[in-house]
């Protein structure tokens, strides 16, 4: 154990690195459940009452007890700034909670953080996940890493480096199950590296929507889901049938999806990106429950 340990607070926040674990207390600001499953992210999955999640070529496992979640990892450092620890969510739900329509998916998903995770494995992950279902973007990420990654817990592998993606042909990622986007992944690999995606972040949320939307296998709601996970923009709105359904519910109904886009960061701002996965989450939690 270290010398110390380390006690961090914000306003809200409350959490203590040890070792090989965070123990975060502001449980109305942290829940593993809603920031797992909001679909921001696939390099995770659930046994029994534990998450596993594994980033890049990091693992935790996240515990819940009475007072605290406990997230085990021989890297706490890197699990504070991937769950966004430092950043205060009960001012942006107190922000968000000005407008009427968040009233529900607030209470409901209050737990909810974004993500700072990978770039590079974002694109690729949203590229697999067009037109896609949870459960199949997760197995077609994990027969990747399985077959590219290095091994860094049971059962459990790295995400693949880019020269190894790069080296795969089509054929490759079809039978990794990946269909009709083994193409865009072969030729999004060949027009662009991870370096030059990570320099185009100095560019305005436009210009920079304009050279994604340019990029194999990245429309529009794929490259507002970079823009939003990837690049951290918060005047983006990802727009998919949960939120066209939710946006029909309490507006005028439209079916053109990018007047709802540029309709949606009008109304919330610089807080599009928040509200989007709040709203998400409780959309499309509320239509599965009523199937």
């Amino acid at each position: 154990m270290y010398n110390e340990i380390i006690m961090c607070y914000n306003i809200v926040m409350k959490y203590i690195i040890e070792k090989d674990c965070i123990k975060v207390y502001s449980k109305d600001d942290f829940c593993p459940k809603h920031i797992l499953e909001c679909g921001q992210v696939f390099c995770y999955k659930k046994e029994g009452d534990v998450y596993k999640v594994y980033p890049e070529d990091n693992y935790a496992e996240i515990e819940e007890f009475d007072d605290f979640y406990m997230i085990k990892t021989s890297n706490p450092h890197y699990f504070v700034d991937f769950f966004d620890l430092n950043n205060d969510y009960t001012q942006i739900k107190k922000s968000l909670s000005e407008y009427k329509i968040m009233a529900n998916p607030l209470k409901f998903g209050h737990g909810i953080r974004i993500l700072n995770q990978d770039l590079f494995e974002t694109m690729i992950s949203f590229i697999i996940s067009s037109n896609n279902n949870i459960k199949r973007i997760m197995l077609i990420l994990n027969n990747l890493r399985e077959n590219l990654g290095e091994k860094i817990e049971e059962g459990i592998y790295s995400f693949p480096s880019y020269q190894k993606l790069l080296e795969c042909d089509e054929e490759f990622f079809k039978r990794m199950g990946a269909g009709y986007r083994a193409s865009y992944l072969y030729k999004v690999l060949r027009q662009i590296t991870p370096e030059e995606l990570t320099n185009l972040a100095s560019l305005s949320t436009s210009e920079l929507r304009n050279k994604l939307i340019a990029l194999s296998g990245v429309g529009p709601k794929v490259a507002d889901c970079l823009l939003l996970f990837g690049f951290h923009k918060g005047d983006v709105f990802p727009v998919d049938t949960w939120i066209h359904q939710m946006y029909n519910s309490y507006f005028n109904p439209i079916d053109n999806r990018e007047v709802i886009r540029k309709n949606l960061v009008d109304k919330f701002g610089e807080l599009s990106g928040y509200a989007q996965q709040y709203l998400f989450y409780f959309q499309r939690s509320f239509e599965q429950k009523q199937n």
